[in-house]
């Protein structure tokens, strides 16, 4: 029941060509046999699954940084921003959530502000949950001035299995928290770099949700986040 209700949610539509050939294939594929119409039933429910959109309660207080994308928080270190950005090599604190293929993976803005920058970069697929991927894959880069004129990064980079990185809005676009930004197809990663000194508030192994999980809060003085533990 909780997967047919799942299905319920909005579709993006992104996903309506895929999910119209995966079931093109399935009707094709019935005719062969049951056994593999059935399979590609089950993948076009999965394609459906995957390019699900749900609505989102974002918090807007000013300083709130909230997550772009669905999964699991794995890593938070100090990092210097993508250098086609030009911001320099200082290094700012850097929250990685990492998608799989079953997360929803339509991205959200972190902050409400100004897109500055906007840059794509062709890379490697390498497997998203890695560090080095942030410098060696294929990505999309936003940089945002929020309305206190703090700026933060936000980076959505392709994986092992994602092939394409969408991004839909442009650079001088006035954003708003929680506003659908992006999608990549189709398992990845989003990064994003905070203002210099900021204090994350999240931890290696949290479930973020996009546009939900308050990732740093700017205006706070609270300490940082210990790790999970069971």
């Amino acid at each position: 029941m909780r997967a047919l209700t799942a299905l319920l949610f909005p579709i993006h539509p992104e996903g309506y060509k895929f999910i119209g050939v995966f079931a093109a294939l399935t009707v094709l594929l019935y005719f062969i046999s049951e056994f593999l119409g059935n399979t590609g039933l089950v993948l076009t429910l999965w394609c459906a699954w995957f390019f699900r959109d749900p609505a989102r309660t974002t918090p807007q207080r000013n300083g709130l940084v909230v997550s772009p994308a669905d999964g699991v928080v794995n890593m938070i270190t100090e990092a210097v921003p993508p250098p086609e950005l030009g911001l320099g090599l200082e290094m700012r604190p850097r929250v990685s959530v990492f998608m799989n293929v079953f997360n929803v993976h339509v991205n959200r803005m972190p902050v409400s502000g100004t897109v500055r920058k906007s840059l794509y970069r062709t890379g490697q697929f390498l497997s998203a949950d890695l560090d080095k991927a942030s410098e060696a894959n294929e990505r999309q880069s936003l940089l945002v001035e929020n309305e206190d004129g703090k700026t933060l990064v936000v980076v959505q980079i392709a994986g092992l299995v994602a092939r394409r990185v969408l991004c839909f809005v442009h650079e001088d676009q006035e954003v708003t928290a929680g506003e659908r930004f992006g999608l990549i197809r189709f398992g990845s990663r989003c990064d994003v770099y905070l203002p210099v000194g900021a204090v994350t508030q999240v931890s290696i192994g949290q479930t973020a949700i996009a546009g939900e999980t308050v990732l740093a809060d700017l205006d706070s003085n609270e300490p940082v986040r210990d790790t999970l533990t069971d």
